[in-house]
């Protein structure tokens, strides 16, 4: 039997365990990412472990998401990883040299190679054939340190798209039509890989748009081979050298096969408030629009920017819409300007923002009140877009500059002939922004500049063998980690000071659990199905730690939030039955005994003493896992260990 890509990628990495799906594998991490939303915390707790130097090919600290500095939080927070990473052998991308992912795809992925980010849209990288996954802080602090990262063996998706897209249909409306097959929790516990015919009219900015939404799938992460498309994308960065071809085997074996054709594809539109919620965009006729925004990690590239001058060249958009426009990187910003296309953009009445994640976040340029905002990003929950009643929609780029033109939700393809998009052959490689560590024989000179909102690591409690606590509270299915720990530019700027932070906890759900849960001291939280699915934030998982939460009990969770739950002391528990999910309440006080003898049987038995029911937990633990719980989280048996 054959290898799939993923497959190929894992066995040369692997440290330990064996590819049996299900079980718990260890592997060899080439390269790490961080942004400064999570990157202040990861060097926190790097620092906290001791190690002088890291241990990676490439590690590389963004500041891409906290740009907005309306204090000193943010900028005293840059400073911190800038002076980290110039003493450890961290890469430092300077404020407006653009996103991770995208500067991370254009200069430094390496196909075959193993990334974890502390971003859940580092699958970004599989659009070049990196082995790319979202992790929390923690775990990649423990990966620039030379440890391994642990993960359970995926099962194999693969897609196969025959035929070519049509004009005004792009890789975005192939992302949300993954997404409208198999919905945000379709592919929980897969790595997806994409193959077909139709994969060979797609350059690698339209590949790792696709792989960047997997992420919204549920999936490990998703990856495309490494072909001539590859090699040709590389060349252009001036790195043809880091090119290695990679593709399956022909007798390689999966676990599902889902077929996509392109030539019947049309534009398509992710309804709020979830990725998943999708329809054509032809069936939204007529819905007023007052806001676009065109960027993101995953509509940035100079190809998008490109599309998006060529539609608006000689046109002003509606005098009712206001229409943002964030380039991916200063490398894309600087060709827009170079051919001209940047004044097009600008003529036709757009904002230029600068390139950041920006509205993506929360981070600025939020909608008017109960206001329609169309974004060629990657999620639209609830709230994040700052106004806590706008309808948020997800579309291409050809869509968005429809309805920027229009005023309401227009089908790209009555705007007539799509212009033709001419890429260059050679791209401008200016590297300035990104500042190179200090030599290992000279870092001990370098001092660690800290602010005063940057707070220590909180304290975990170890796992216990009894557990008597309150629910303090009871949510719903598919609650995001914006739901437990929101971002926007109000918050963010507290990453780095936890207790500040903590008031904010679950705000979207129940603004007095903060308070509730501090009176309790100790509590326990209740959830549905796919909970803690989104961001990588391990803040949802720390925060909930500090306010003493000490167990998540669920119908499911999401794979980076059960992995950051463990790795902060807490413990995740999925109900055997989903139905015993109405048997707790909110104030319900629970008992959990005989816990260590539970995880080693993989079933634990609660008593809701409030209404005498019993109830078997699932609770499927690694004994590194279950080390990891009873040390008290990841850093505490890190040092231990």
């Amino acid at each position: 039997m054959g290898y799939t890509i993923a497959q190929k990628i894992i066995k040369n990495h692997l440290i330990s365990g064996d590819m049996t799906v299900g079980s718990e594998i260890a592997l060899k991490i080439d390269q790490t990412l961080t942004q400064d939303a999570t990157g202040t915390m990861a060097y926190l707790e790097f620092e906290t472990m001791g190690l002088k130097r890291v241990k990676t090919e490439k590690s590389v600290a963004y500041i891409d998401h906290n740009t907005l500095q309306s204090g000193f939080e943010n900028a005293d927070d840059h400073r911190y990883i800038q002076s980290v990473a110039k003493k450890h052998g961290i890469y430092f991308s300077r404020p407006g040299n653009g996103i991770c992912h995208q500067v991370h795809l254009e200069r430094f992925g390496k196909p075959g190679k193993t990334l974890i980010g502390s971003d859940s849209h580092t699958p970004t990288g599989g659009g070049i054939g990196m082995l790319a996954m979202g992790a929390g802080g923690l775990d990649v602090a423990v990966a620039m340190g030379g440890g391994a990262y642990y993960i359970t063996m995926p099962k194999m998706y693969k897609v196969n798209l025959k035929g070519k897209l049509r004009p005004f249909v792009s890789a975005k409306d192939i992302s949300l039509e993954i997404l409208r097959i198999l919905s945000v929790k379709g592919g929980v516990g897969a790595i997806i890989e994409w193959g077909g015919e139709g994969i060979k009219t797609l350059s690698v900015p339209e590949r790792a748009t696709i792989t960047n939404m997997g992420t919204e799938l549920g999936c490990t992460t998703s990856i495309f081979p490494s072909d001539e498309i590859t090699r040709e994308f590389l060349k252009s960065q001036g790195r043809e050298n880091d090119f290695v071809e990679l593709k399956s085997d022909d007798d390689a074996v999966y676990d599902k096969v889902i077929e996509i054709n392109l030539d019947t594809l049309v534009p398509l539109i992710a309804c709020p408030h979830s990725p998943d919620n999708v329809v054509e965009v032809a069936s939204l006729k007529g819905t007023k629009v007052d806001q676009v925004c065109i960027g993101s990690c995953t509509n940035s590239s100079l190809l998008d920017m490109l599309k998006v001058a060529a539609l608006l060249k000689g046109k002003t958009i509606k005098p009712s819409v206001s229409l943002s426009v964030s380039p991916g990187s200063k490398q894309v910003l600087s060709m827009l300007s170079d051919c001209g296309a940047l004044s097009d953009i600008l003529a036709s009445g757009a904002r230029l923002l600068e390139c950041a994640c920006g509205p993506c976040i929360g981070m600025g340029f939020s909608p008017n009140s109960a206001g329609v905002s169309l974004r060629t990003f990657n999620r639209n929950f609830e709230g994040r877009s700052g106004t806590a009643d706008a309808g948020v929609y997800l579309v291409s780029p050809e869509t968005a500059v429809a309805a920027a033109l229009t005023g309401e939700i227009t089908d790209p393809r009555l705007l007539g002939e799509m212009p033709e998009i001419k890429m260059p052959k050679v791209f401008k490689i200016d590297d300035t922004a990104v500042l190179n560590p200090e030599r290992e024989e000279t870092a001990e000179k370098v001092d660690i500049l800290r602010g005063p909102n940057i707070k220590p690591f909180p304290t975990s409690k170890k796992v216990l063998d009894s557990l008597n606590a309150e629910v303090s509270l009871k949510v719903g299915d598919n609650i995001t980690t914006d739901h437990i720990m929101p971002a926007g530019a109000k918050i963010l700027p507290y990453r780095s000071n936890i207790p500040h932070l903590s008031q904010f906890c679950f705000g979207v759900c129940d603004k007095s659990f903060p308070e509730r849960a501090k009176e309790l001291g100790e509590s326990i939280v209740v959830g549905g199905i796919n909970y803690g699915q989104g961001s990588s934030r391990e803040h949802a998982a720390l925060v909930p730690m500090y306010l003493g939460v000490r167990a998540v009990i669920t119908k499911s969770f999401a794979r980076i939030h059960v992995a950051n739950l463990i790795n902060a002391g807490i413990i995740p528990l999925t109900f055997k039955n989903a139905d015993d999910y109405d048997k707790i309440n909110e104030g319900d006080k629970l008992s959990l005994n005989n816990i260590y003898d539970g995880m080693d049987k993989g079933i634990i038995v609660l008593k809701n003493e409030t209404n005498g029911e019993e109830i078997e937990l699932v609770c499927n633990f690694t004994d590194r896992q279950k080390s990891i719980l009873k040390a008290g989280g990841l850093l505490a048996y890190t040092k231990e260990n």
